[in-house]
């Protein structure tokens, strides 16, 4: 990563003073942008309620479809490559919007950003629910991400701008609330109701269609300002004062999302391997019990520093994945599911110790472009492994040798993390 790039807001600062057609038009943009945004309905409170909402069901659609690769597997007679490949380009397409529409809610706004994203992430519904082939399930999950992508850093610093104390939690928990409420409601509708490619993204389509309206009726949480299209640019542009924060947080970050990654698209055919059933609650329970572990860690918890947390969630990434792989080899559900625990606590709370170890040292026109740092990081290492872990099982030693394999690295990086976290200096109260 380039970390010797001007900051983001030095870029916003240049074109301000030297006014080419580009800030001329940036300008224009934001004008817009302020003359629509000034009329609101809904207070503070109520906005950041909704921005945590929007957060939670993008992050459900996004796991919506991991108890359903069984059924779509059947269908259309997939390999576990072409699985890990649908999860996978999902976090590429996150990635491409992250890197070029990640920080324009710092200069046009964040109601903007959030209102079309909800929007097209309804279309997006629509588009899996009516998906016939490999390829339109791969064109919904492409769009899907580019939206989610749009959204993420927006939301976030949406509720930070709002309250930073409750936001900063909520910018952890929603997300995982997200991952495991979506993959466990799939999971139910599959297995008890109709029409079960269909109705569960219907479903997400009408909250999205809703959640657009409220977008709509929110106020605006941060002053619009030019550099708009210059934020396009895909750049990595990190603030001197939290290149060292990211630094050290960031082994905790791919672990545990590389983790998270391997959950959600090899998660079913690990619970088939050790139950010899194809049970869609039981394929979304897995992801479930990962995300949901996380979130209940992180709402105890959130008074805790951020460093004893990164801490506490490193421990317990290493020591649930070591219990994980153990009940791969023992065949054992009941260990699975113990070490799913454990191991989405690890998740939770380091996650969350690093994103408030970062964002703490940046002010409010910078938080969306380093929240989309961090989110560029968190989704190239759940995509990236997970479509080599697919390769793994297919080619390599099977399902168990693949899952020992990936659990070594988690380990590994878990372990370096924690080591990273002790050596820290603590910061003086």
């Amino acid at each position: 990563m380039n970390t010797s790039v001007a900051p983001i807001a030095s870029s916003a600062v240049s074109s301000a003073v030297a006014p080419t057609h580009n800030s001329a038009a940036g300008h224009h943009i934001v004008d817009n942008i302020v003359r629509t945004t000034r009329r609101a309905w809904l207070s503070h409170p109520a906005t950041f309620w909704l921005k945590a909402s929007i957060i939670v069901s993008f992050l459900a659609g996004s796991s919506v479809p991991t108890p359903l690769y069984p059924l779509y597997q059947a269908e259309w007679g997939f390999s576990p490559i072409t699985v890990t490949m649908i999860f996978g380009i999902y976090a590429v397409a996150v990635l491409a919007a992250l890197l070029t529409v990640g920080s324009l809610s710092d200069y046009i706004g964040r109601r903007p950003v959030l209102l079309y994203a909800t929007l097209v992430q309804a279309a997006t519904m629509l588009m899996f629910a009516t998906a016939t082939s490999v390829t339109g399930l791969l064109f919904a999950r492409v769009v899907q991400g580019l939206a989610t992508g749009a959204a993420a850093a927006a939301v976030g610093a949406g509720m930070l701008d709002i309250d930073r104390a409750r936001g900063t939690t909520a910018n952890a928990v929603a997300p995982m609330t997200g991952t495991a409420s979506g993959a466990l409601i799939a999971g139910l509708m599959v297995q008890f109701l109709p029409a079960p490619t269909h109705l569960v993204y219907l479903m997400f389509f009408v909250i999205f269609v809703a959640q657009a309206a409220g977008a709509y009726l929110m106020p605006e949480t941060t002053t619009p300002r030019s550099g708009a299209l210059a934020s396009l640019r895909p750049q990595f542009n990190l603030p001197s004062a939290v290149r060292t924060p990211f630094l050290i947080a960031l082994p905790v970050l791919v672990a545990s999302w590389s983790l998270a990654g391997f959950y959600g698209s090899l998660g079913p055919a690990m619970m088939r391997g050790l139950l010899g059933s194809s049970s869609s609650v039981l394929a979304g329970l897995t992801l479930f019990t990962l995300a949901g572990g996380g979130a209940t860690a992180v709402l105890m918890l959130r008074n805790w520093q951020p460093r004893p947390m990164m801490m506490l969630g490193a421990g317990a990434l290493l020591l649930g994945t070591c219990i994980t792989l153990s009940a791969m080899a023992l065949g054992s559900a009941a260990v699975f599911f113990a070490g799913a625990i454990i191991t989405g606590t690890g998740f939770g709370l380091g996650f969350q110790g690093a994103v408030r170890s970062v964002v703490s040292h940046v002010g409010p026109q910078e938080r969306a472009g380093v929240l989309s740092i961090i989110y560029v990081a968190c989704y190239l290492a759940m995509g990236l492994p997970a479509v080599i872990a697919g390769f793994g099982v297919v080619y390599g030693g099977g399902l168990l040798a693949t899952s020992e394999q990936y659990g070594a690295a988690v380990i590994v990086l878990a372990g370096l993390a924690l080591t990273g976290t002790l050596m820290q200096r603590p910061k003086p109260a």
